[in-house]
């Protein structure tokens, strides 16, 4: 399999300073937010097919998926041309201050012939807040070098526009839902995206930036 990582993947939205971030010399030290739980649900993550790694100053969580794969082309079905993982981070940080999900970095495999397409949707929101949501969309075109298979990394740099703030307080539940679809224009062809190997097909790392509450 080849190792080479398409840049071009990077989803096309432009990289802001959220409005309202303060300097790092004002910010609580990174150490001061905990993630202290997460847990997975969809048909893309089925349970005891996610593992999680937190780093030893619990401010970064990877996720890997061993069984978020989709299909498309003669022999699959409809079913296997969408799946969803949802990601529910519990997190714990100064109740004096707000966090933003910045950044997030995605890596997987795909292979799609041409007159396939396949898009990464993702979307971000905390539970205390359903209806402030921000959405990214990834969308690779089958056909060249993914006509047989190659790695990719996807980057989500949220503009200031969509910035999602935690609500005030101490506590809040983070999610982040994912969806990959498969679309073809050609009934003869086949893709796929799905992992590389069998145990990480995509991970994903979250990083916040600070802002006082009001």
């Amino acid at each position: 399999m080849k190792s080479f990582v398409v840049a071009l993947l990077a989803p096309a939205l432009a990289v802001a300073n959220p409005i309202g971030i303060i300097s790092d010399g004002d910010v609580p030290s990174p150490n001061d937010i905990s993630i202290i739980s997460a847990t997975a649900s969809g048909n893309g993550c089925p349970q005891g097919t996610v593992t999680t790694n937190i780093s030893p100053d619990r401010t970064v969580l990877t996720f890997g998926f061993d069984a978020f794969q989709t299909y498309i082309g003669p022999g699959t079905v409809m079913a296997d041309r969408s799946k969803n993982c949802q990601l529910h981070l519990n997190l714990k940080y100064p109740g004096g201050f707000q966090f933003a999900v910045v950044e997030s970095t995605y890596h997987g495999y795909a292979q799609l012939e041409e007159g396939i397409t396949g898009t990464f949707y993702s979307t971000y929101y905390f539970s205390q807040d359903a209806a402030a949501t921000t959405t990214t969309q990834t969308s690779i075109q089958g056909g060249g070098i993914w006509e047989t298979g190659d790695v990719y990394t996807k980057q989500d740099q949220v503009p200031t526009a969509s910035v999602i703030w935690s609500p005030c307080g101490a506590t809040g539940i983070l999610n982040v839902n994912n969806r990959i679809a498969l679309t073809s224009s050609n009934s003869s062809a086949s893709g796929q995206i799905s992992d590389d190997d069998a145990t990480v097909a995509f991970t994903q790392q979250i990083h916040v930036s600070w802002q006082p509450c009001k």
